[in-house]
């Protein structure tokens, strides 16, 4: 038979009581400075992903410059051939996909977190709507995974 989930009391100037297996871990207090905090992990979380859209940005068209870099040097009259021709389209490649990667895995970490701070417990602290929680990054990044997803398959069957 399991216990029952652990309540208790609902700490000063909160109106919600504190569940689960968490809830002798810490306690939501309601007050400017909590939800100050709460702002601020919020805006550091958007910040994060920010952050990982402008690395995987850089992964993505620097892997696509060097393809095209060394495609565009190897018809260069008068260049002796590479020992590898091949060698830049796989770091390409790589470097793509490295950056493709990273939008996806950064994606499902910012929503974990955001999942995170709009849990129960932190609803007393949030002071907003859920409806004004949106932002448009992650519609950018999705839409990096795009493009990012084009400039591999470009890159991988030669069209460009």
């Amino acid at each position: 038979m399991s216990e029952p989930a652990q309540t208790t009391p609902a700490p000063e100037g909160s109106r919600l009581p504190v569940r689960g297996p968490i809830a002798g871990r810490f306690d939501v207090r309601a007050t400017a400075d909590s939800h100050f905090s709460w702002i601020r992990t919020r805006l550091s979380v958007e910040q994060t992903l920010m952050s990982w859209v402008r690395t995987a940005v850089s992964l993505i068209g620097f892997g696509f410059a060097i393809v095209q870099f060394f495609e565009r040097l190897q018809h260069t009259p008068g260049v002796t051939p590479a020992r590898f021709p091949d060698a830049p389209r796989y770091l390409g490649l790589a470097l793509i996909l490295c950056g493709v990667l990273g939008l996806v895995i950064s994606i499902w970490e910012y929503w974990w977190s955001l999942r995170y701070l709009w849990s129960e417990s932190f609803l007393p602290i949030a002071g907003v709507t859920q409806e004004a929680r949106q932002t448009p990054i992650v519609a950018v990044a999705v839409l990096l995974i795009f493009i990012g997803l084009f400039a591999f398959f470009a890159v991988l069957l030669r069209f460009v």
